[in-house]
């Protein structure tokens, strides 16, 4: 097209933030889990069994499914125009190949030929704008919806062309278009029923138990490397930790604790891989409401709070301080850790300046699974010292879900944030937290609209230390990223970015 000047390989070098470098060590050390570097036979009929602590609440991620629906379906079930990789690099799927108008605000995109859904119909153009629009749409329950509002209109002027347009500048634009999963435009209650285009389809959901995947014989790219998947699911990590030690299940996709890995380390028949982790746990205030609308209150709970001492309960020597919502893999990532740091002393004199001498009392609504409940426990002793007393909530990830992040109807909450690039929440003051700082929310439209990576880099890097010197929330620790598996697997991924696990290159020794 006339004006086009940036193609795809131009626009995915823009977009690679840093991360070429955790593919080359991948390829040299075999880091996607176990990625032996020798050819071993492998059974390619083989059913793999997955352990995890994250069953979906639906199976549609834009109705609020929770990270287990990612975990399970994003690049296996369904695919975007574009993947973000396990080394964290943008990669082009359903999109062969793009072009970028001159002032940015065209995109084109040509989709792959002979793209079939699991229902058989061929993947269209209108298959892609519907999909968009399903995640743009005001039902959407999409954290990734306001990331795309600089759409303007979506044309499809054949088949295998789709036409965006935009209201202004998003260098983020094929990063955002990977949380956009293609679905048929003739799907129907997408919630308890799947037509994508990846390698498998969904089999059989037994809702509290497993949920079960088949090869996709259809599929337009690579045949996976084994027959079947099973994710099964538990409550709790002690039963999760014996399936894997009994056989049960073949992999756990994220360790919980220390003593669980304890159990794995030494024992020859399973390999133990740790990854780069982007999961927060983090103390998000209801920044609307008394008293955490007082940026001195904000800071001094940060300040009466010894995350180390906190991180070394639960994880032991894994696992890390971070001081804000940026972690290192991250190319904006600055160390913050020194902002608001543990003094008990400060925190008092702050919460006095800020009219509670005395301290205050507010709920703490916190998911029921590990290790919300014990972190929540030592975040109620470490603010009693200051005078301020925490009443604890515990709740399903369903009501969290309902209360907290739909219904924004709550004082404060203890929750993981495990999303890629996330720091983007604190520039949308609808987010459920309502943390609302016009400089900030301007340094995050202006990034988006950056001609360059250099710039939204700068850009995001501002934005993040006064969201830290806000204390807009309290981030409490970035967990480790740790894969255990039998030795008998080996090609799954390791990093879990956004709570990803792609299964097709998962390998059973025979």
């Amino acid at each position: 097209m006339s004006g086009t000047t940036t193609r795809t390989g131009e626009i995915l070098k823009n977009n690679r933030w840093k991360a070429g470098a955790w593919t080359a060590m991948a390829l040299l050390f075999g880091t996607l889990a176990g990625g032996s570097l020798h050819a071993q036979d492998f059974d390619a009929d083989a059913t793999i069994n997955i352990g995890s602590l994250y069953e979906p609440q639906n199976l549609d991620n834009t109705a609020g499914a929770g990270q287990g629906i990612n975990e399970a379906f994003n690049s296996n079930v369904y695919e975007a125009l574009f993947r973000l990789t396990d080394a964290g690099e943008v990669q082009p799927v359903l999109a062969k190949d793009f072009s970028v108008s001159e002032d940015g605000l065209t995109y084109t995109f040509k989709l792959q030929p002979g793209v079939t859904f699991h229902s058989g119909d061929p993947l269209t153009a209108k298959d892609v704008k519907f999909s968009i629009e399903r995640v743009t749409s005001a039902e959407s329950k999409s954290s990734r919806k306001n990331s795309l509002k600089t759409i303007e209109s979506i044309e499809t002027p054949d088949d295998a062309t789709v036409v965006i347009k935009l209201a202004s500048r998003s260098i983020s634009l094929p990063y955002n278009l990977s949380y956009v999963w293609v679905v048929n435009d003739v799907a129907k209650d997408l919630t308890a029923a799947e037509d994508g285009t990846g390698p498998y389809k969904l089999a059989e959901w037994r809702r509290g138990s497993s949920l079960a995947l088949a090869r996709f014989d259809g599929y337009w790219g690579t045949k996976p490397s084994n027959a079947d998947v099973v994710f099964q699911y538990f409550t709790e990590a002690t039963a999760l930790n014996n399936a894997l030690l009994t056989g049960s299940v073949d992999i756990i996709t994220s360790i919980q604790s220390p003593d669980s890995l304890s159990q794995f380390k030494d024992n020859p028949d399973f390999t133990v891989a740790e990854g780069k982790s982007t999961t927060k746990l983090l103390l998000a205030y209801n920044d609307r409401v008394a008293p955490f609308d007082n940026v001195k209150v904000r800071k001094a709970l940060a300040r009466a709070v010894d995350d180390a001492k906190l991180l070394k309960a639960v994880w032991g020597d894994y696992g890390s301080l971070i001081g804000s919502m940026v972690p290192p893999t991250d190319p904006w990532y600055t160390d913050l850790t020194g902002t608001d740091a543990y003094n008990i002393e400060s925190a008092k004199a702050l919460l006095a300046e800020a009219g509670y001498p005395d301290g205050f009392t507010f709920t703490l609504d916190t998911p029921n699974y590990d290790p919300h409940p014990i972190a929540a426990q030592f975040l109620q002793t470490e603010l009693a010292k200051v005078g301020v007393k925490v009443n604890i909530n515990i709740i399903t990830g369903n009501e969290w879900y309902t209360k907290v992040y739909k219904a924004h109807d709550f004082q404060a909450t203890l929750q993981e944030h495990v999303n890629h690039r996330d720091i983007v929440f604190y520039g949308n003051p609808d987010f459920y937290w309502g943390y609302n700082n016009p400089q900030v929310v301007d340094l995050v439209k202006q990034a988006e609209a950056s001609q360059t990576t250099d710039e939204q880099t700068e850009k995001l890097k501002e934005a993040n230390k006064i969201i830290a010197e806000d204390a807009a929330s309290n981030w409490i620790y970035l967990y480790p990223q740790i894969v255990v598996s039998s030795k008998a697997v080996t090609g799954y991924p390791i990093n879990g970015l956004n709570s990803q696990f792609f299964v097709a290159d998962i390998k059973k020794a025979d």
